[in-house]
């Protein structure tokens, strides 16, 4: 049900994303220029805000920029698809947003005193670079790992309500977030080693361990 929700979301979102996309396109704006664009919105949505507990502002900010993810790739399938190299500059900076992320939750959480919220926000770090690795590098070796209830949007977006209602007065609301993005990330990290499992021992030769 959750796949068919996130399908259905992304198709709408296309729809009002294609025009815009566009437009870029014809001002002879390219797929990795909204892609650097949008990774720096989200570093100044996060380190400019966030760390600062500015909270629902900086979610805001991020998650508006956050969207370019799906622009960038928009544009890329417009134009004739993703290059080589835009889809590692895509990932590569997915990486440095997340990291910015949730390292500005961290910082604001320990200012604040809350420890068990750094922890949290912490393994959500580590366990978010763990579930896009795992896929990663089972693409890398001819496999798929199109699975999980925790992709990249989840996440953000989990982080962002929990942010905005802490910012308008409901403080644990961040902490719990981050616990329940950080289950959910562990969960589908075996989600996705499982999946990869079962795809290597399919494509495994006869006899061998």
């Amino acid at each position: 049900m959750a796949k068919i929700f996130q399908v259905s979301a992304r198709a709408g979102m296309t729809r009002v994303v294609e025009p815009i996309a566009r437009a870029l396109l014809r001002a002879g704006v390219t797929p990795n220029a909204v892609t650097v664009a949008g990774t720096v919105g989200v570093l100044v949505g996060a380190l400019g805000f966030g760390a600062r507990g500015h909270l629902v502002a900086g979610a805001l900010i991020v998650t508006l920029f956050a969207l370019t993810d799906l622009l960038d790739g928009t544009m890329a399938r417009m134009s004739g698809g993703s290059t080589r190299f835009g889809a590692f500059l895509d990932s590569s900076m997915d990486r440095v947003a997340d990291s910015a992320v949730f390292g500005a939750v961290a910082y604001w959480l320990a200012t604040e005193s809350n420890y068990s919220g750094v922890a949290a926000a912490l393994v959500c770090l580590a366990a978010g670079s763990l579930v896009s690795y795992v896929k990663a590098r089972a693409e890398g070796l001819g496999m798929t790992c199109n699975v999980g209830i925790a992709e990249r949007t989840e996440r953000l977006l989990i982080v962002g309500v929990g942010g905005i209602l802490t910012g308008v007065g409901v403080k644990p609301a961040l902490e719990i977030a981050l616990w329940l993005l950080a289950a959910v990330s562990i969960f589908t990290v075996g989600q996705r080693m499982a999946h990869v499992y079962r795809q290597a021992q399919q494509l495994q030769p006869d006899g061998q361990a």
